[in-house]
């Protein structure tokens, strides 16, 4: 916790005893860093302004003064932490019955229903006049254009967050319910807070493991709470397809979602400024669909089934992916789209023209004489996110080839996770081809159930110590010159055992990484807290 030091006077003087009226002079906590400066120039009391009291009239001897004295406020306890706390002396807030939460815009409204309902607050709706005791939600100001950043002031008796956008204000009520269940009481202060990231994600294979809906949502409240944006869905993969399906029931596994289920998820995820992410994988990955269409396979020159593979050679290939983008993107209004694009297994022999003739001579009708399987496979990639038009669209990075002419449109950001693929290529290849760059690197935020491979479970501790968004492969950070590239990260939950684990087991053991993740996302800075205090301040707020 940082520590506050006073300056000492240059001269014995009087011993006074001061009232400060007003919060009127205050100490900023910036990123973990305590500086102590008083407003005035000598002494340790504060300064001719601040020590005026309303109505005084006539100098002369002070009568005694029956109002209380507080010491100077701590910065608030939260994960992620807030970046800068300009402490106040003064009681701080807690919430009482039949104390109020307003608004001052109708779009606060889900913001200010929901803070109220957490902390037994009534919900007042807008409202001008002002009240002790009140919670007020405002659109307004903001740090650095930041949609997401937001300040909260707490200052005679009252709380006001106030942000450019509905998002940080979001957040804003995010740091006041931690503070309020971490001590009972939101310190006096203006906290002045924005992430320093905009991407910062969850990501659940549910096509390998089916988790219940209400599971989901619980992690979505849990997500909300430490101020990610993302949830990514990876609903389709060689062993199902999760999620209902009206254009082709075909595909669909029996344990799965309803659309009626992911609506609702979608719903709750959106009230806490949440975007979902929805990805079918293609070409590869495609496993479930295939087995309904078993013909869309893509086979060898020896009539070989590739697992996994779709003969992006066929047109009906295209046109049932298509179809399942056009059908979920009805399902998913965000505007984020994941469309895979990895471990296409066409491209992992020696000669993917000599194994799969097919594929050869479908690139050289697209992309000419020269044209190769890669240049195929990297125009379907293009085209699919033309059938998605409208979202901001990514792909893993093995789905992006060094060889060949044909190259992915310059909009699909590069979801980096492993420098293992063949051909791997260093993070900064990406960069300084101008790519942006969303860190899910494997060596830190790889939650593979039952560890296979070369797999560990990763640790809340390692990344909190160890990582931050430049780290994209293995332990070592790319230049800083590329760090406005890096959109932030994701944690990701793989399912390879599904068995490994139950739903129950996944959510404690993600429980702390996630935590860690979150700060990491949300300031990349050196902790001011321990690991150990870190877990201490999360067992803390639950």
């Amino acid at each position: 916790m940082s520590q506050h030091r006073r300056r000492r006077a240059a001269a014995p003087a009087p011993r006074r005893r001061w009232v400060l009226v007003g919060g009127a002079f205050a100490v900023t906590v910036g990123l973990g860093v305590g500086l102590g400066v008083w407003a005035s120039g000598g002494g340790d009391g504060p300064s001719d302004a601040a020590r005026a009291t309303p109505g005084a009239s006539s100098p002369g001897p002070a009568a005694p003064s029956p109002a209380r004295t507080y010491p100077l406020s701590q910065a608030p306890r939260t994960i992620p932490a807030v970046r800068s706390h300009t402490a106040a002396r003064g009681p701080g807030w807690r919430p009482a019955r039949g104390e109020r939460v307003v608004i001052g815009a109708p779009s606060l409204a889900d913001e200010g229903r929901l803070i109220a309902g957490e902390l037994g607050l009534a919900y007042a709706g807008e409202r001008d006049d002002v009240r002790t005791g009140d919670v007020r939600l405002e659109l307004g100001g903001g740090t650095d254009g930041n949609p997401e950043s937001y300040t909260m002031t707490v200052r005679e008796g009252r709380v006001t967050v106030r942000g450019p956008g509905d998002a940080g204000v979001f957040y804003g009520t995010r740091t006041l319910k931690q503070e309020v269940h971490a001590g009972g009481t939101a310190p006096e202060g203006t906290v002045a807070d924005a992430p320093a990231k905009p991407r910062r994600g969850f990501m659940l294979d549910i096509a390998r493991k089916p988790f219940p809906a209400d599971w989901i949502a619980d992690r979505i409240r849990e997500l909300g709470d430490l101020k990610y944006n993302e949830l990514g869905l990876h609903f389709s993969d060689d062993q199902s397809f999760r999620i209902q399906s009206d254009t082709h029931p075909e595909v669909v596994s029996p344990d799965h979602l309803t659309k009626a289920q992911v609506r609702q998820l979608v719903a709750l995820a959106a009230s806490r400024h949440i975007t979902v992410v929805p990805e079918i994988d293609s070409p590869g990955h495609l496993g479930a669909v295939l087995a309904a269409h078993p013909g869309l396979r893509l086979r060898t020159a020896q009539g070989t089934v590739t697992k996994g593979a779709i003969d992006i050679s066929q047109d009906g290939a295209a046109r049932i992916v298509d179809d399942l983008l056009g059908e979920f993107a009805e399902v998913f209004p965000g505007g984020l789209w994941n469309l895979g694009g990895d471990e296409y297994q066409a491209l992992t022999v020696r000669s993917p023209e000599a194994s799969y003739p097919q594929l050869a001579a479908a690139a050289r009708r697209a992309h000419g004489v020269g044209g190769t399987v890669a240049d195929l496979t990297t125009g379907w990639l293009n085209d699919r996110a033309a059938a998605v038009r409208g979202r901001t669209v990514r792909a893993w990075n093995d789905g992006f080839y060094r060889s060949g002419s044909v190259r992915p449109s310059g909009t699909v950001e590069v979801a980096y996770w492993t420098g293992k693929e063949l051909g791997a290529r260093q993070p900064a290849e990406y960069l300084a081809a101008g790519r942006r760059v969303i860190n899910y690197n494997d060596e830190f935020l790889y939650y593979v159930l039952g560890q296979p491979q070369t797999f560990v479970y990763p640790t809340g501790q390692r990344i909190y110590e160890q990582w931050t968004p430049r780290v994209l492969r293995g332990t070592e950070a790319v230049p800083a010159r590329y760090d406005s590239q890096i959109l932030g990260g994701v944690f990701a939950v793989w399912c390879d055992l599904a068995s490994s684990q139950t739903p129950q087991q996944v959510a404690a053991g993600i429980r702390m990484p996630l935590r860690a993740t979150a700060q990491k996302l949300w300031d990349p800075a050196r902790p001011a807290l321990s690991w150990t205090e870190f877990r201490a301040l999360a067992d803390r707020l639950g």
